[in-house]
């Protein structure tokens, strides 16, 4: 089912919008308020007295708690009454006293936008669905910036909307709406890393646990996932504790698994001692002869909405939804998040040698001896006091600035550095760093603390292309829930001390601690990753002549933001590692967005 949704102004010229949908819900006056298309369990509503709320997503609420969780409300600032009470993931949208306040979640894996419809404010969950309705154009700035940076530019530059004229609400803002006028507010800050990790982990369970209550119902509780739920079993720490979780209210679920490509990747021999320890669970393992190969079908068309940055596995993806359905699964559980949220930053370093040097230093050992750090480059970055303004700066300076062959350690402002590819032009430059550059101006850190700020960015730079995953589940009739992204989780995690979060001589601590006696210690003792570089280079390598034919008619180069000369010339030279690859994965992305941006379409009318 494909879905979007609009909310609209309790105003008369509301009625005469050219909107049309299969879902409306109504404001007191009979003028539409939320229109769309949206699973029926999907959307909770409630009145008391002059305030309504309505829940649209995954959130195990019922109408009458949400009633009284709405008679607390006494005007739209209270709205975070009822957020905080409520586990799961999902958009609220609250009317009080003529006032409208819509907001998505922490990450951004729902996001709020907005624009003006024949002179109204209306706000939505998806910018595409602001684009088909205003015939907005694309923003060549914005997308420049993709184009040069890909996946490494940063938030908040890379939450902006990629269309003109369409204005996306940064996640931890909401949106108000007063009569004819509108304005973002802050409505939330990171919780201080204080909580040791022996507290810090019960509270982390208690939001996995709440969370995997909306895994398993939709909003009202109206339907359960008894022989529909299924959730990846990669092997791996994340997907495996979604597993076990998942088994604790319906033991004969479905798992599901990717058949490696690596002989040494050993994400088997872990996912196969869960299977054994899931006993009445359905295990299904799909070979790699019954999958698209790494960037498979290139030139399929993507998501509207911004540049998908995984493209490599979107035909992969698709395919694993049509499985899972043909299997009876209309919920699928995925552990994506918890690499950003558990793994941990060094950024943290630099404030932990400021308050407590002595831990600092033995952290400081451990990473060396792990990552191979070069002390002179260390001791650089520890001693830099630079402001996250200087930083935006030097990512623009150093724009075309060669990545070093040192291994410099990321204990910066931000998570990787910033760096264009050689196939971008000198126009997809200008505009860059011109956008770089403003951002220091206008975007100060996310956090106080280097590792929190860096895990935020993490989690802000992937949320929104989960979100777009989970429109590839919904085509296919299988619901995608990815439980580490509720909010109530992100902040629990967030609350952690970051040096017990991302100590170097633990894999994912904190997720460790709060699994315990829930999950097999083999997994959570688990200190290795598994390597899916083999399904790369064999994709590349096959699907090679098909990404140059597209190429060859590109339409960025049309815009002039890429030389499509310099692109093949590169794509056929000899690759020392996978980094092309990724970039060219992220230019993929770009190219297929700008194709599918030039017919866009209301997401329900598909």
């Amino acid at each position: 089912m494909t879905t979007g949704f609009l909310v609209l102004p309790d105003l008369p010229e509301a009625s005469l919008l050219p909107v049309r949908a299969p879902c409306v819900v109504s404001h007191r006056s009979g003028r539409p308020w939320i229109v769309g298309s949206w699973p029926s369990d999907e959307l909770v509503q409630a009145d008391a007295g002059p305030v309504r709320a309505a829940v649209i997503g995954f959130c195990p609420v019922t109408a009458a708690r949400l009633a009284e969780l709405t008679r607390q409300v006494r005007t739209i600032a209270d709205a975070d009454v009822v957020a905080r009470a409520l586990p799961g993931s999902f958009h609220l949208v609250l009317w009080a006293h003529g006032r409208l306040r819509i907001q998505g979640t922490l990450t951004g894996l729902r996001q709020v936008f907005h624009t003006r419809l024949d002179g109204l404010p209306v706000a939505a969950d998806r910018a595409d669905l602001l684009a088909g309705l205003t015939a907005a154009s694309v923003d060549e700035q914005a997308l420049a910036a993709r184009v040069a940076c890909g996946g490494a530019l940063p938030p908040p530059l890379s939450e902006r909307s990629m269309w003109t004229g369409v204005s996306a609400v940064p996640p931890d803002h909401t949106l108000i709406i007063d009569g004819d006028r509108t304005h973002e507010a802050k409505r939330w800050d990171p919780p201080a890393p204080r909580q040791p990790l022996a507290p810090g982990a019960a509270g982390v369970r208690d939001a996995l646990l709440s969370a995997m209550a909306g895994a398993r119902t939709s909003g009202g509780g109206a339907r359960t996932s008894e022989g529909g739920l299924s959730t990846d079993l990669s092997g791996g720490m994340d997907s495996t504790t979604l597993c076990f979780l998942a088994a604790r209210h319906d033991p004969a679920l479905l798992t599901f698994r990717w058949e490696e490509a690596e002989a040494g990747n050993d994400d088997a021999l872990y996912a196969r001692h869960a299977a054994q320890a899931l006993d009445r669970a359905h295990h299904l393992v799909v070979p790699q002869s019954r999958l698209p190969e790494i960037f498979a079908d290139p030139a399929a068309r993507s998501d509207a909405e911004q540049p998908y940055l995984f493209t490599r596995s979107l035909a992969r993806m698709r395919r694993t939804a049509e499985i899972l359905a043909e299997h009876g699964s209309w919920r699928h559980l995925a552990g994506h998040g918890g690499d950003e949220l558990f793994t941990g930053f060094p950024g943290y370093l630099h404030r932990l040698m400021r308050r407590r040097p002595l831990t600092a230093i033995q952290h400081l050992r451990g990473h060396r001896a792990l990552r191979r750090w070069p002390l002179a480059a260390t001791l650089a970055q520890l001693l830099a006091a630079d402001t996250t303004a200087a930083w935006w700066h030097a990512q623009a300076d150093r724009l075309t600035t060669p990545p070093s062959r040192d291994r410099v350690p990321p204990i910066g402002w931000g998570v990787l550095p910033v760096h264009a590819q050689p196939w971008v032009t000198g126009k997809s430059l200008e505009a860059t760093r011109a956008a770089l550059h403003r951002a220091a101006g206008e975007h100060g850190p996310l956090a106080a603390d280097r590792g929190q700020h860096q895990t935020l960015m993490a989690l802000r730079t992937t949320a929104p292309a989960y979100r777009q995953l989970a429109r590839i589940f919904a085509a296919h009739g299988v619901r995608l829930h990815q439980p580490f992204l509720d909010d109530h989780v992100v902040e629990a995690a967030l609350s952690v001390t970051l040096h017990e979060r991302a100590t170097p001589w633990r894999y994912k601590p904190l997720l460790a601690e709060s699994m315990t006696g829930l999950v097999p210690d083999l997994i959570l003792s688990r200190t290795t990753k598994g390597d899916f570089s083999q399904d790369l280079r064999v994709g590349r390598r096959r699907n090679l002549p098909a990404l140059l034919d597209m190429f060859a008619d590109s339409a960025l180069a049309e815009l002039g933001l890429i030389d499509r000369d310099v692109l093949r010339a590169r794509l056929l030279a000899p690759q020392a590692d996978l980094t092309r690859d990724i970039a060219l994965e992220q230019l993929l992305g770009c190219e297929t967005w700008l194709r599918a941006a030039r017919s866009i379409r209301i997401p329900w009318e598909n």
